[in-house]
């Protein structure tokens, strides 16, 4: 009975010790930490993606030039207007964190302007080569992390509906 209970605590203490360790490992899956993103931003200000702690981040990768990305804009608009000021399981309030792949940046600006895209956190990699595309293995664009108010990954590639219905679900009663 004692080697019975012994083994029940260490994997108890295992399950548990992995389960908080997860959340320390940088990466792109789900329960992971987000990579940090140091950028500019549209005003030339530093960006960066950890001062948004505490609230509910869609990290949204995109370009002015990708038709795709400018169709799914609209959703994500209109997310962020729906749930900026809501109160989450995870965070308090919703942002998006947009970046951008433009390597022009007057076309980068003028389709934030007329995409409505009313969030303040834009930044662009114009003609930085950081490394961000490889950090979050971007191959195609659109392409978006969903992060809790700790900086973890709570889903990805969320299109159209799929934002507003995870962020409903994630939304306090």
């Amino acid at each position: 009975m004692k080697n019975l209970f012994g083994i029940v605590v260490l994997l108890v203490c295992f399950f548990s010790f992995n389960g908080i360790a997860q959340s320390n490992v940088v990466g792109i899956q789900i329960g992971n930490k987000a990579p940090e993103i140091v950028e500019k931003s549209i005003t030339g200000q530093t960006l960066k993606l950890s001062s948004l702690s505490g609230k509910i981040v869609l990290i949204d990768f995109w370009a002015s030039w990708c038709k795709p990305c400018r169709n799914e804009n609209p959703a994500v608009v209109a997310a962020y207007e729906k749930y900026k000021n809501s109160s989450f399981k995870g965070g308090n309030g919703f942002t998006v964190f947009s970046v951008s792949l433009d390597k022009d940046g007057s076309a980068w600006k003028a389709a934030v302007k007329d995409d409505k895209m009313n969030w303040v956190n834009h930044v662009c990699l114009l003609n930085s080569q950081a490394g961000y595309i490889q950090s979050y293995n971007i191959s195609m664009i659109p392409t978006n992390f969903l992060i809790d108010g700790n900086g973890i990954i709570i889903a990805s590639n969320l299109r159209g509906e799929a934002l507003e219905e995870k962020l409903n679900a994630l939304k306090k009663n």
